[in-house]
């Protein structure tokens, strides 16, 4: 008699189908990430230069406070959720495959 809380092949299935189907997904998504954190930088740096008369301190002031550069951590903001939503679906479907190994590891075991 099979235990409730085993983990059925069917779920290991589809565990392995969510991996291979949603790796080029999660793939641009930490691209994506990446490169919004990295622009952020060209962001800041065109409002500072915009402001090249002031001082450097007065020039960082006012790229932080520029609606541009908040605009862009909103765009971060939104990379890095999507990007963490594939890396915690991608660890709970190995976790998944994991304890399935450990399943049938210890059920051979038994036999």
């Amino acid at each position: 008699m099979q235990n409730r809380s085993f983990i059925t092949d069917d779920e290991i299935d589809k565990a392995l189908d969510y991996l291979r189907d949603n790796a080029r997904d999660a793939a641009q998504a930490k691209a994506d990430r990446i490169y919004v954190e990295e622009y952020r930088k060209v962001v800041k740096a065109q409002i500072m230069k915009e402001n090249g008369q002031l001082s450097g301190m007065l020039q960082e002031r006012e790229a932080y406070s520029d609606p541009r550069y908040v605009q862009h951590l909103e765009a971060i903001r939104e990379a890095v959720r999507l990007d963490e939503g594939h890396r915690f679906l991608r660890a709970a479907a190995d976790a998944k495959i994991e304890a399935w190994r450990t399943q049938s590891s210890n059920e051979r075991a038994r036999v």
